[in-house]
């Protein structure tokens, strides 16, 4: 067994002890495995290990080896984690089965536009910069409830919820308290 696949059971070891310790239910928790940098080959024994969400940091470099391998798992979930730029807006609604960085309205303008050309709708989640940190992309808190409701009413967009990463040297708690804050105002599921 590879070194990929026996980290891959270690860290789903902690996600089911993690889980019952809060009296979770069995998968109520989603890994992403974050695959950006891996190619192909490194991957395969991981999702033949069972694992089905990945997420990838660039739009071009999941295109050099995602297709190929959700031809072959078609019950691959891609997830879109890294920055997204407009010009590579139609590749990402191909690809991706979710986009979690949307956070200015000239990507949101894009993801409609091709959304709308391709019929097909990945998850949207709206990026919030909760910590404030001015090299990491995002949203400020201040803005987050009314782009979500931009998103949705002039660009009908179904924005499925919110993502942040919070700072490295922080207790992540109030972070992600303050996100499920801003869902609730915003009126996202997740």
């Amino acid at each position: 067994m590879g070194d990929a696949v026996q980290q891959f059971f270690a860290v789903k070891a902690k996600i089911d002890a993690a889980e019952r310790e809060a009296g979770r239910e069995t998968g109520a928790v989603t890994l992403v495995a974050v695959s950006k940098t891996f190619d192909a080959a490194d991957i395969g024994p991981v999702i033949e290990a069972g694992q089905r969400v990945f997420g990838e940091n660039r739009v071009q470099e999941a295109q050099a080896k995602w297709p190929d391998l959700k031809d072959a798992f078609p019950d691959i979930e891609l997830h879109l984690i890294g920055p997204l730029q407009s010009n590579k807006a139609r590749e990402a609604v191909a690809l991706f089965d979710v986009i979690e960085t949307v956070d200015r309205e000239k990507i949101a303008v894009e993801l409609a536009k091709e959304i709308a050309k391709q019929g097909r709708a990945p998850k949207l989640y709206v990026q919030v910069n909760t910590g404030s940190e001015p090299q990491k992309a995002g949203i400020e808190p201040r803005e987050a409830v009314a782009f979500v409701t931009r998103c949705r009413e002039v660009h009908g967009l179904a924005i499925e919820g919110l993502m942040c990463i919070p700072p490295a040297d922080e207790n992540p708690g109030p972070h992600f308290a303050l996100l499920e804050k801003l869902g609730h105002e915003a009126g996202v599921a997740r």
